[in-house]
């Protein structure tokens, strides 16, 4: 029987996927150059099984760019349901400054995927914007963060996360700057709830 187009990957096709992305984000992050035989190889994925899921190394470099976003943008579905509104924004800032720090360290890769003549665009920021916003609104109706904070307003208070080095000290000084715009979005809040 033939597998529809649109049908979703068989398990082990689909750890397969994951897999590759996994030790894709940690040798790109390292060396822009890495050869994609050698991400294959640690992987424990023949050439044909990463050729079939990545045909390039622009597809296999956008992809891991959308997925490092999905995943942070889906974080902040998740956290709404287990955290208060003020805890689940808090903790989703740790996330983003994940996300930060692995940008940064595939910044390189992404530039080569997307410079030359006739690539593919690099993907838009469309799914963390909406997160963060979601996250904004949620907690401006709860009363625990000041009105009117836009999702370009948070952005600018936390374009510090990506002049951090993710090679240094990041965490403690990614930890301290979001702290003090959590303070920040909380001070005038309405019905300030702690958590």
């Amino acid at each position: 029987m033939q597998q529809k187009k649109d049908a979703p990957l068989r398990s082990d096709a689909q750890r397969n996927r994951e897999r590759i992305l996994e030790v894709a984000l940690a040798e790109l992050t390292r060396c822009a150059d890495v050869p994609l035989s050698v991400i294959a190889k640690k992987a424990g994925v023949g050439q044909g099984t990463f050729y079939r899921n990545f045909p390039s190394r622009e597809a296999l470099v956008l992809e891991l760019y959308r997925h490092e976003m999905r995943q942070v943008a889906d974080a902040a579905h998740e956290l709404l349901k287990t955290h208060e509104p003020v805890r689940a924004l808090r903790e989703w800032m740790d996330h983003l400054a994940r996300f930060a720090m692995t940008k940064a360290g595939l910044a390189d890769a992404i530039r080569q995927a997307t410079s030359a003549p006739g690539s593919p665009a690099k993907p838009g920021h469309t799914p963390v914007t909406s997160a963060a916003e979601l996250l904004l609104r949620t907690n401006e109706e709860a009363g625990t963060i000041r009105p009117g904070v836009t999702g370009d307003d948070f952005f600018l208070a936390i374009a510090g996360l990506w002049q951090l080095d993710p090679h240094g000290d990041w965490q403690s000084r990614a930890g301290r700057l979001l702290d003090l715009v959590m303070d920040g979005l909380r001070a005038g809040a309405s019905g300030r709830r702690e958590s």
